[in-house]
């Protein structure tokens, strides 16, 4: 067999696809199509421990009697690496390992599983919603309903998401589940339960890398509660556990603009969109360079993320598109675009918010409504439901909103807090 080395750094879409280019022009001559076992056995090289721990595992794999379930053990380690490196070509890597383990044993349903969290992470939601209900229907694991839980949840169908998970809750109660359960409870505007289920799974949490995940959610929780110092402890403990933890990180530059201290912000949002340079950190680390100051380190940030960012994110960069008031008819292509495989609450609210930016009103009122509708309780909704009910006359209705926006701003990123307050002026006084 050829080998194919990759780095233990990035392994990026473009890197995947130059490898599958190699692969097919390897076996085009023989009319074949590049095997999953030859891209999931390429050789890997890096000094961390995951790496170290995928190279072994790939040696495992092909030369042990049990092939299959050290395949499996492979692919679940390139997504840990995937998470790890925020890099979510090595899910794909992920998916090769369980398609090289269903080639040796067809249907099994460990590899049908991983194959499922691998298209799932990559927002193949109905290949992964597929997969899970298969699953459920011939086996019923508990994993099995989790996945098909996170696919429901992503395509706004909310009802039968929370079925999955009290299933999978009941069948091995764990920190994962309580974790899920904690960000339905938020998108239905539950806030006070929400942190309830984040505890839960935090006392629950056994693996390190969870307890830290739970740690930043519910962080970002307490902060939306007002109990800034409570929020603030759980990002302190979070980064002693790992320092580079690009959410936490993140986190801790959202706490210190809300605190008013955008320079201190500038650092540590440096160091997360360092990690994570995709358009969520940037944009957080677009404003707190603008509002200390550094308007030109702002512009350089903002056109690597515009040159790259749409092919990472649609939906945030559609967001920021329309939020700083560039290019309507770009956000909403990359907000329709990202409603074809996401319905959820927050990519219904990215296409209202750019129609409205592009003066469609009647369709951007019709799609903030049903953003509305799950009763979700986050202050970037709130502030784009204001405006639109603004311009299309509904006064009542944008003070509404936009008070309760300002209830929440801190939770907002400077540059919203700018088109809020400028809503706010731009309303007449209410009728007595």
């Amino acid at each position: 067999m050829h080998t194919y080395r990759t780095t233990g750094l990035k392994i990026t879409i473009a890197t995947l696809a130059c490898m599958a280019t190699m692969l097919l022009g390897h076996h085009a001559a023989f009319g074949r199509a590049p095997e999953p076992c030859a891209i999931a056995l390429a050789a890997h090289v890096g000094q961390d421990p995951i790496d170290q721990r995928i190279v072994g595992l790939q040696a495992t794999a092909q030369r042990s009697g049990d092939s299959v379930a050290a395949l499996i053990r492979l692919g679940w380690a390139f997504a840990d690496k995937a998470r790890l490196s925020f890099d979510p070509g090595f899910y794909t890597l992920a998916e090769q390992a369980a398609l090289c383990a269903l080639e040796r044993t067809p249907d099994s349903p460990d590899a049908l599983l991983l194959r499922g969290h691998a298209r799932h992470s990559v927002h193949d939601f109905k290949t992964a919603e597929s997969l899970a209900r298969d699953l459920v229907q011939r086996r019923g694991a508990a994993a099995d309903h989790t996945l098909l839980g996170d696919t429901l949840i992503d395509q706004g169908v909310l009802a039968e998401a929370e079925a999955a998970y009290r299933t999978a809750l009941r069948r091995r109660p764990g920190a994962a589940v309580h974790a899920r359960l904690a960000h339905l409870r938020w998108l239905q505007g539950d806030l006070e339960s929400a942190i309830a289920q984040a505890r839960r799974g935090l006392l629950r949490a056994r693996n390190p890398g969870m307890a830290v995940w739970l740690r930043v959610r519910l962080a970002l929780l307490e902060l939306q509660a007002g109990r800034r110092a409570t929020a603030n402890r759980l990002i302190d403990r979070a980064l002693t556990l790992r320092p580079d933890h690009a959410p936490a990180l993140l986190a801790r530059g959202r706490l210190l603009l809300a605190d008013g201290q955008p320079a201190a912000a500038v650092s540590v949002l440096r160091q997360a969109a360092g990690l994570d340079p995709t358009p969520e950190y940037r944009w957080a680390l677009i404003d707190a360079l603008r509002a200390a100051g550094e308007t030109e380190a702002a512009a350089a940030v903002e056109s690597a993320m515009l040159r790259t960012g749409a092919a990472e994110d649609r939906r945030t960069v559609a967001l920021y598109l329309t939020t700083v008031g560039r290019d309507p008819d770009t956000a909403v292509r990359l907000a329709r675009a990202e409603l074809e495989v996401r319905k959820d609450v927050h990519t219904l609210d990215a296409l209202a918010w750019a129609l409205a930016a592009a003066g469609r009103l009647a369709e951007a009122h019709d799609h903030m409504t049903q953003a509305l509708s799950a009763g979700t309780a986050d202050a970037r909704l709130w502030l784009h439901a204001g405006i639109i009910a603004a311009g299309g006359g509904d006064d009542d209705g944008a003070r509404r909103w936009l008070d309760k926006a300002r209830a929440s701003q801190h939770m907002l990123l400077p540059s919203e807090q700018q088109r809020l307050a400028q809503a706010a002026t731009t309303l007449p006084p209410p009728l007595d």
